[in-house]
């Protein structure tokens, strides 16, 4: 028997951005839930102060506000770290299912090179202590997904060669979150799964059906586009 279908009536999303960004970075995204029927929310912290346990704070709160009965959760890179934290710190009453996109939950190699570099640790501020701190071995008991990027454009590529599987930022093996019942890898770059319509998709199948979608998917699991 296949995961229980949630139907997106009476669920909400919240969608958390990633290091650097805002909340409208994830709007794109939004609207595209939203015209599938979810009660779609951004949820905007800042990225560059404070720990990951006051990131994770603020989202809890945010959830208590909402009255759905089923909370969803997306995070995008940093953001995915959040939704993590946020689980392990305050529970998951309420919550239905999880997507990490480019969540490097294991490790951030990119992240650690940036360090290195004067200008690095100032652009990474608070944040320098949560790619220290990493893997992030939290096992969720909630049905949780992880979308990858394949195509290797983007920070991670200015600053050193990026080995195996990346999507410029974050590496393939650097994505895998204890726990997860599923994980798509998308011809995309790190930014790019941002403001993609495939993305997009793969994160409203897993919401619904607790699975990504495999037509034109290669057996890897990689998108054939």
């Amino acid at each position: 028997m296949g995961p229980d279908r949630i139907e997106p009536a009476g669920a909400a999303v919240i969608l958390v951005h990633g290091l650097w960004l805002g909340a409208w970075t994830m709007q794109g995204m939004r609207l595209r839930l939203a015209r599938r029927g979810y009660a779609a929310h951004t949820f905007a912290y800042p990225s560059l102060a404070h720990s990951l346990d006051e990131h994770a704070r603020r989202l809890a709160a945010r959830i208590d506000e909402l009255r759905e009965p089923v909370i969803h959760l997306v995070g995008y890179s940093l953001g995915g770290l959040v939704v993590l934290r946020c689980l392990r710190n305050h529970g998951e009453r309420r919550i239905g299912r999880v997507v990490l996109i480019g969540s490097p939950v294991r490790a951030c190699m990119a992240g650690r090179r940036l360090e290195q570099y004067a200008a690095g640790k100032r652009l990474l501020g608070a944040s320098r202590d949560i790619w220290r701190s990493l893997p992030e071995a939290f096992r969720p008991s909630c049905e949780l997904g992880v979308i990858a990027g394949s195509r290797p454009w983007g920070l991670g590529r200015m600053l050193m060669r990026l080995p195996g599987t990346n999507d410029g930022v974050v590496r393939l093996e650097e994505t895998g979150a204890a726990g997860m019942c599923d994980r798509v890898v998308l011809p995309l770059s790190h930014s790019g799964m941002l403001i993609s319509a495939q993305a997009a998709r793969q994160v409203a199948a897993f919401l619904e059906r607790g699975a990504f979608e495999r037509d034109g998917l290669g057996p890897s699991g990689q998108g054939e586009y």
